[in-house]
């Protein structure tokens, strides 16, 4: 068995892997049970509770029209595009693909100077110039989304005190966009500055939502087009809504706190192996430089990768809760 068809065996059971976890990462079979419940029990009981909340689950249900497409759902041009915009970089589809490809380039070289196996520096200098990119991008959008999220609430509690003091929505808006810094504030500006070009309020903050992709920020849209369309106190809706938004975030404090220990011990015993690997190459790379070369080690190599995969994946699962 040459290396070629060790690496097509290789791929074929980590996309049988990856299909696998996604089958049986699905839907919640007792969630989805007790969302039916409480489908039924807001359309038989007679309590006015019931019944508001019902009417306000058939309002944002109606809010969306028929023809509502999820954003980056075109091509997967348009999704690269929109996850570069959540960055908030001023990078390019362009100047990521390049610099894909560039790294893909040098790292293969490297490997192929160090390892003399053509095939399989190709192979891990594709994997890495794909992969490194795309964890780059998302280090990029995790930590602007949670810079956003930190300081939301605090931007709704000032949008709470504009309108007690008797100013418009939009105004508020405004003041929200020039005295909130980070994230926030250049969000902000976007929506006002496509109020000012004709857009209408609920357009240009659901183009926002669907850019920024985060629940608290769709709450805060579904609350004002309830509000509009319901009528009501503005001022002491938003206020409940950031205080529920604080308790969010205490809450997901408390779950990071409790599973730290876990996610520790994951990256631990997940980073061992690979650093235990470098460190004896380096040391002696004639001992360990037939994971390279001998096909019976190679298929080793593989498959100890896939195992480890497939723990990463469950130890993943393991530490991952829904709020």
């Amino acid at each position: 068995m040459n290396i070629l068809q060790l690496l097509l065996v290789g791929t074929g059971l980590m996309t049988l892997m990856v299909l696998g976890y996604l089958l049986l990462a699905g839907p919640n079979p007792a969630k989805e049970s007790a969302r039916r419940l409480q489908a039924v029990r807001y359309r038989h009981s007679e309590s006015t509770t019931d019944k508001v909340e019902s009417q306000l689950k058939k309002a944002i249900a109606a809010r969306r029209p028929k023809a509502y497409r999820i954003a980056g759902s075109g091509s997967r041009g348009e999704a690269l595009a929109l996850r570069l915009a959540r960055t908030g970089m001023s990078w390019t589809v362009t100047q990521y693909i390049y610099a894909s490809i560039g790294l893909a380039v040098i790292l293969a070289g490297l490997f192929y100077l160090q390892t003399g196996a053509a095939l399989l520096a190709l192979g891990l200098g594709l994997m890495l110039g794909a992969g490194i990119p795309h964890l780059v991008v998302s280090h990029f959008i995790k930590r602007r989304i949670n810079q956003f999220t930190a300081k939301f609430p605090d931007a709704i509690e000032l949008l709470v005190r504009g309108l007690r003091s008797g100013l418009p929505v939009s105004e508020t808006l405004s003041v929200v966009a020039t005295e909130v810094p980070g994230p926030v504030g250049a969000e902000f500006r976007s929506v006002v500055e496509r109020i000012k070009i004709g857009r209408t309020m609920e357009e240009a903050l659901q183009e926002t939502a669907d850019k920024l992709n985060t629940p608290e920020f769709q709450f805060f849209v579904i609350t004002l087009a309830i509000q509009r369309e319901t009528g009501g106190n503005l001022a002491e809706t938003l206020s409940n809504l950031s205080d529920v938004l604080r308790k969010r975030a205490q809450m997901k404090l408390k779950i990071n706190a409790m599973s730290s220990e876990s996610k520790a011990s994951a990256y631990i015993v997940g980073a061992l192996p690979f650093i235990v690997f470098i460190l004896i190459y380096w040391i002696n790379p004639g001992y360990i430089g037939g994971f390279f070369t001998e096909d019976r080690l190679i298929v080793t190599g593989i498959g100890g990768l896939i195992w480890m995969t497939i723990g990463g994946f469950i130890m993943a699962k393991m530490v991952s809760f829904e709020i």
